[in-house]
Protein backbone atom coordinates (compact mmCIF):
# COMPACT_ATOMS: atom_id res chain seq x y z
CA UNK A 1 0.00 0.00 0.00
CA UNK A 2 2.87 2.11 1.31
CA UNK A 3 4.03 1.39 -2.56
CA UNK A 4 1.12 2.55 -4.46
CA UNK A 5 1.14 5.78 -2.30
CA UNK A 6 4.68 7.05 -3.41
CA UNK A 7 3.69 5.93 -6.64
CA UNK A 8 0.74 8.26 -6.70
CA UNK A 9 2.64 11.18 -4.86
CA UNK A 10 5.15 11.25 -7.44
CA UNK A 11 2.50 10.89 -10.08
CA UNK A 12 1.19 13.69 -8.29
CA UNK A 13 4.57 15.73 -7.91
CA UNK A 14 4.94 15.35 -11.63
CA UNK A 15 1.78 16.87 -12.73
CA UNK A 16 2.21 19.83 -10.37
CA UNK A 17 5.36 20.26 -11.93
CA UNK A 18 4.32 20.18 -15.01
CA UNK A 19 0.94 22.45 -14.40
CA UNK A 20 3.91 25.04 -13.13
CA UNK A 21 5.67 24.78 -16.63
CA UNK A 22 2.93 25.60 -18.58
CA UNK A 23 1.76 28.66 -16.50
CA UNK A 24 5.66 29.91 -16.52
CA UNK A 25 5.20 29.50 -20.51
CA UNK A 26 1.38 31.44 -20.44
CA UNK A 27 3.70 34.17 -18.99
CA UNK A 28 5.31 34.87 -22.77
CA UNK A 29 3.37 36.75 -25.12
CA UNK A 30 1.59 34.48 -27.64
CA UNK A 31 2.66 36.00 -31.06
CA UNK A 32 -0.65 35.37 -32.61
CA UNK A 33 -2.71 36.58 -29.75
CA UNK A 34 -0.84 40.18 -29.97
CA UNK A 35 -1.11 40.60 -33.58
CA UNK A 36 -4.97 40.16 -33.31
CA UNK A 37 -4.71 42.83 -30.44
CA UNK A 38 -3.16 44.57 -32.49
CA UNK A 39 -5.42 44.43 -35.64
CA UNK A 40 -8.31 45.00 -32.84
CA UNK A 41 -6.56 48.28 -31.83
CA UNK A 42 -6.30 49.18 -35.72
CA UNK A 43 -10.44 49.01 -36.09
CA UNK A 44 -11.03 50.88 -33.10
CA UNK A 45 -8.74 53.71 -34.53
CA UNK A 46 -10.33 53.21 -38.00
CA UNK A 47 -13.68 53.52 -36.38
CA UNK A 48 -12.02 56.14 -34.37
CA UNK A 49 -12.97 55.33 -31.02
CA UNK A 50 -8.97 56.37 -30.82
CA UNK A 51 -7.65 58.99 -31.60
CA UNK A 52 -3.85 58.29 -32.05
CA UNK A 53 -2.80 54.71 -33.09
CA UNK A 54 0.97 54.73 -32.03
CA UNK A 55 -0.51 56.08 -28.77
CA UNK A 56 -2.92 52.94 -28.46
CA UNK A 57 0.08 50.42 -29.34
CA UNK A 58 2.28 51.86 -27.13
CA UNK A 59 0.32 51.50 -24.15
CA UNK A 60 1.45 48.01 -24.39
CA UNK A 61 4.96 46.39 -23.35
CA UNK A 62 7.82 46.86 -25.55
CA UNK A 63 8.04 42.86 -25.67
CA UNK A 64 4.41 42.94 -27.55
CA UNK A 65 5.14 45.70 -30.23
CA UNK A 66 6.53 44.13 -33.13
CA UNK A 67 3.10 41.48 -32.97
CA UNK A 68 0.68 44.25 -32.09
CA UNK A 69 1.96 46.75 -34.79
CA UNK A 70 2.12 43.72 -37.59
CA UNK A 71 -1.31 43.39 -36.52
CA UNK A 72 -2.16 46.50 -37.29
CA UNK A 73 -0.80 47.48 -40.25
CA UNK A 74 -2.37 44.33 -41.75
CA UNK A 75 -6.09 45.69 -40.45
CA UNK A 76 -5.10 49.55 -42.02
CA UNK A 77 -3.78 47.96 -45.29
CA UNK A 78 -7.48 45.72 -45.80
CA UNK A 79 -9.00 49.24 -45.50
CA UNK A 80 -7.23 50.28 -48.88
CA UNK A 81 -9.43 49.51 -51.61
CA UNK A 82 -10.08 50.92 -55.15
CA UNK A 83 -12.74 54.03 -54.46
CA UNK A 84 -16.33 53.03 -55.75
CA UNK A 85 -17.24 56.86 -56.22
CA UNK A 86 -14.83 58.88 -54.73
CA UNK A 87 -11.70 58.93 -51.64
CA UNK A 88 -13.62 57.62 -48.69
CA UNK A 89 -13.11 58.32 -45.16
CA UNK A 90 -12.01 54.63 -44.62
CA UNK A 91 -9.46 55.06 -46.83
CA UNK A 92 -8.09 58.42 -45.58
CA UNK A 93 -8.21 56.92 -41.71
CA UNK A 94 -6.24 53.65 -43.52
CA UNK A 95 -3.40 55.93 -45.06
CA UNK A 96 -3.14 58.52 -42.20
CA UNK A 97 -2.65 55.30 -39.78
CA UNK A 98 -0.04 54.23 -41.67
CA UNK A 99 1.78 57.51 -41.90
CA UNK A 100 1.30 57.52 -38.03
CA UNK A 101 3.38 53.89 -37.46
CA UNK A 102 5.81 54.54 -39.88
CA UNK A 103 6.32 57.68 -37.93
CA UNK A 104 8.15 59.30 -40.72
CA UNK A 105 10.70 56.96 -40.99
CA UNK A 106 12.63 56.10 -44.23
CA UNK A 107 10.84 56.38 -47.62
CA UNK A 108 7.45 55.31 -46.40
CA UNK A 109 5.75 58.83 -46.63
CA UNK A 110 7.00 59.05 -50.39
CA UNK A 111 4.96 55.73 -51.12
CA UNK A 112 2.22 56.10 -49.67
CA UNK A 113 2.09 59.54 -51.22
CA UNK A 114 2.36 57.53 -54.76
CA UNK A 115 -0.51 54.57 -53.37
CA UNK A 116 -2.82 58.54 -53.27
CA UNK A 117 -2.15 59.55 -56.21
CA UNK A 118 -2.30 56.05 -58.09
CA UNK A 119 -6.07 56.06 -56.06
CA UNK A 120 -6.70 59.45 -57.31
CA UNK A 121 -6.14 59.02 -60.95
CA UNK A 122 -8.03 55.20 -60.94
CA UNK A 123 -11.09 57.69 -59.93
CA UNK A 124 -10.26 59.92 -62.55
CA UNK A 125 -9.68 57.54 -65.44
CA UNK A 126 -12.81 55.62 -64.63
CA UNK A 127 -14.75 58.99 -65.19
CA UNK A 128 -13.18 59.68 -68.19
CA UNK A 129 -13.38 56.47 -69.43
CA UNK A 130 -17.44 56.26 -68.47
CA UNK A 131 -17.50 59.59 -70.28
CA UNK A 132 -15.97 58.58 -73.83
CA UNK A 133 -18.23 55.00 -73.40
CA UNK A 134 -21.08 57.36 -73.40
CA UNK A 135 -20.49 59.70 -76.02
CA UNK A 136 -19.38 56.52 -78.41
CA UNK A 137 -23.12 54.91 -77.50
CA UNK A 138 -24.82 58.13 -78.00
CA UNK A 139 -22.97 58.62 -81.18
CA UNK A 140 -23.92 54.89 -82.27
CA UNK A 141 -27.67 55.62 -81.47
CA UNK A 142 -27.42 59.28 -83.24
CA UNK A 143 -26.38 57.52 -86.41
CA UNK A 144 -29.19 54.32 -85.77
CA UNK A 145 -31.56 56.94 -85.81
CA UNK A 146 -30.12 58.59 -89.08
CA UNK A 147 -30.26 55.24 -90.86
CA UNK A 148 -33.31 54.27 -89.18
CA UNK A 149 -35.64 57.60 -89.93
CA UNK A 150 -33.49 59.70 -92.24
CA UNK A 151 -33.34 62.15 -89.48
CA UNK A 152 -30.64 63.58 -87.19
CA UNK A 153 -31.32 62.60 -83.52
CA UNK A 154 -29.11 65.52 -82.44
CA UNK A 155 -32.43 67.31 -81.13
CA UNK A 156 -33.83 64.23 -79.04
CA UNK A 157 -32.11 63.55 -75.76
CA UNK A 158 -30.65 59.74 -76.13
CA UNK A 159 -29.03 58.21 -73.01
CA UNK A 160 -26.88 56.20 -73.95
CA UNK A 161 -26.98 54.06 -70.87
CA UNK A 162 -30.24 52.52 -72.34
CA UNK A 163 -28.71 50.98 -75.04
CA UNK A 164 -28.59 46.86 -74.32
CA UNK A 165 -25.03 47.15 -75.11
CA UNK A 166 -23.88 49.55 -72.67
CA UNK A 167 -23.98 47.86 -69.76
CA UNK A 168 -22.09 44.95 -70.88
CA UNK A 169 -19.23 46.96 -72.65
CA UNK A 170 -19.06 49.12 -68.85
CA UNK A 171 -19.01 46.47 -67.08
CA UNK A 172 -15.87 44.57 -69.25
CA UNK A 173 -14.26 48.26 -69.33
CA UNK A 174 -14.21 48.67 -65.32
CA UNK A 175 -13.18 44.69 -65.00
CA UNK A 176 -9.97 45.61 -66.61
CA UNK A 177 -9.35 49.04 -65.31
CA UNK A 178 -9.80 47.20 -61.57
CA UNK A 179 -7.36 44.68 -62.58
CA UNK A 180 -4.65 47.36 -64.07
CA UNK A 181 -5.09 49.55 -60.87
CA UNK A 182 -5.45 46.36 -58.00
CA UNK A 183 -2.43 44.99 -59.68
CA UNK A 184 -0.50 48.32 -58.99
CA UNK A 185 -2.32 49.04 -55.13
CA UNK A 186 -1.14 45.45 -54.15
CA UNK A 187 2.93 46.02 -55.71
CA UNK A 188 2.37 49.57 -53.44
CA UNK A 189 0.49 47.58 -50.19
CA UNK A 190 3.39 44.98 -50.22
CA UNK A 191 6.03 47.71 -50.32
CA UNK A 192 4.14 49.11 -47.30
CA UNK A 193 3.94 46.06 -45.28
CA UNK A 194 7.74 45.23 -46.10
CA UNK A 195 8.89 48.42 -44.94
CA UNK A 196 6.78 48.40 -41.72
CA UNK A 197 8.03 45.16 -40.93
CA UNK A 198 4.65 43.37 -40.66
CA UNK A 199 5.46 40.39 -43.30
Amino acid sequence: MAEIKSTMEKVLERLAQMDAAGSGQKGLPDPDEKIKQGMRRAAEYMRKETASLASALAEHPPADQQHLRKGAVLTLLRNIVLPRFEMSEDLEQALGGLMELSGGAGDIGAVIAELKQILDRYQAHLKDLKNQLEESFRHQMEQAMLKQTGKSGLGMKMDPKMHPKFAEEWQRLQNDINDQYGRAIDQYKNLIAQRLGSV
